[in-house]
């Protein structure tokens, strides 16, 4: 069977890799902030949850009518974000606001909320989100600067890495670390459970 991840995150393809699944890849093109804002209008402020599962499902049926969609079984769509006393963080986008972000942050505690939206070729669908709380080192201002000078920050959720640079800035998590990676391995394999399919089944002939 073949999965394809509507996303053009590396975190993302590289954690199922390392599980053992090679998967398609099609980056959504969305507008999310558009939609956010949209979503808010149409339905009053979104909890961060509500929103993380909103823009998954949005990049799964972005990329369900392509070329690479209709040559997969699955198409999974994720998105997270940062939920910090409840504000959404995504990508600060700027210096200033990854700055800002983690002038914020440092000393805290914050839970990156990951949604997931699995599409089958049979029409079935399914979503769910992983929580994980993630405890930030109290680093001092000169880290904070040089941190976001290598520009790391500026195009990740909650303006941090746990696979990378921003990995030593981190204490703790406590839940499934794969969910700050942007992905939960756990929870797609139980909601591909649900729906009838074997993880085992994905797994890349080469595996063992």
């Amino acid at each position: 069977m073949r999965l394809l991840l509507a996303s053009s995150s590396p975190a993302r393809a590289a954690t199922l890799r390392s599980a053992g699944i090679e998967p398609l890849l099609q980056a959504a093109d969305l507008d999310e902030d558009a939609l956010l804002r949209d979503a808010a209008a149409e339905r009053g402020t979104l909890s961060v949850t509500d929103a993380v599962l909103m823009l998954a499902r949005a990049k799964a049926d972005a990329v369900a009518g392509t070329h690479a969609a209709r040559c997969a079984d699955i198409v999974v769509g994720c998105d997270s974000l940062l939920d910090l006393d409840g504000d959404p963080m995504g990508k600060p986008g700027t210096a200033d606001r990854a700055r800002a972000r983690w002038l914020r942050m440092r000393g805290r505690t914050g839970v990156l909320r990951s949604g997931h939206w699995v599409r089958l070729r049979d029409g079935r669908s399914a979503g769910a989100v992983s929580s994980t709380t993630v405890r930030f080192a109290d680093v001092s201002s000169e880290e904070i600067d040089a941190y976001v000078a290598t520009g790391e920050p500026l195009q990740v959720a909650g303006a941090f890495t746990i696979d990378g640079l921003g990995g030593a800035f981190i204490t703790g998590v406590d839940g499934d670390p794969h969910g700050v990676v942007g992905i939960s391995l756990p929870l797609l394999r139980q909601m591909l459970t649900d729906l009838g399919i074997r993880w085992t089944d994905l797994w890349h002939p080469a595996s063992p």
